[in-house]
Parts: C-alpha cells; sequence; structure tokens
C-alpha cells in the first residue's frame, strides 16, 4: 500500500508526469509509486521526453519495464528490444540503457540483488 492507499491511478499519474517532463529542461521526470529502503520491491514511474535516454547503467537486480504510454528501446550490449504502450520489457542481467523513441512514460519494477 501507498501513503495514498492500496489504488494508484497509473494512467492519469502517467499523463500528469510526462506533461511535467516536457516542462522539464532534463526532458526526463520519476517519482516512486511504491517501495523504498524499507521494501524489497521498489517501482518507479519514469517519464521522457522523445529521443531522451537513461543513460547506461548496471542491473541492481530482478527488474522489468511496463510501458504505459509511447515507445521506448531498452538497449544492452548488441542486442535491443522496443516495447509499446501495453508491452513489458524484461531487463537483462547486463548493463544496459533505456530510450524513448516518442514521449513516453514507463513504470521499472525492480527487486535489488541482495
Amino acid at each position: 500500500m501507498t501513503e495514498s492507499g492500496p489504488r494508484i491511478p497509473l494512467l492519469a499519474l502517467a499523463r500528469r508526469e510526462l506533461d511535467a517532463e516536457l516542462d522539464a529542461s532534463s526532458g526526463r521526470s520519476a517519482r516512486t509509486l511504491y517501495g523504498g529502503r524499507d521494501r524489497a520491491l521498489r517501482q518507479t514511474l519514469i517519464a521522457l521526453r522523445a529521443g531522451v535516454a537513461l543513460d547506461e547503467h548496471e542491473n541492481p537486480g530482478d527488474a522489468t519495464v511496463a510501458v504505459l504510454i509511447g515507445r521506448v528501446a531498452l538497449r544492452w550490449g548488441a542486442n535491443s528490444a522496443e516495447g509499446v504502450a501495453g508491452d513489458l520489457l524484461v531487463v537483462p542481467d547486463a548493463r544496459h540503457s533505456l530510450e524513448a523513441l516518442e514521449d513516453s512514460v514507463v513504470v521499472l519494477s525492480a527487486v535489488p540483488s541482495r
């Protein structure tokens, strides 16, 4: 459960975050939906302007990316996978990046390795 209760209106939050991201100079924004230091699972809503990427980084554990709005590319090594609204991408156990191919909002779900 979150501070606001057991229900999170994902699409409404996604649209608001996308509007805020379009005004941000970085072209991206993020907010924790669930989890934190006292929980194993962490879910983060991430909005990205088209062409903006989360640079290559390590995978800290089990992770998925659910695409709510737009189209993204998950890249690792010489591999890549595209996802569109409604897709779930499994993040590989490797250094990877995520790029918005169009204005996008995703939910990153992660359980860090202990």
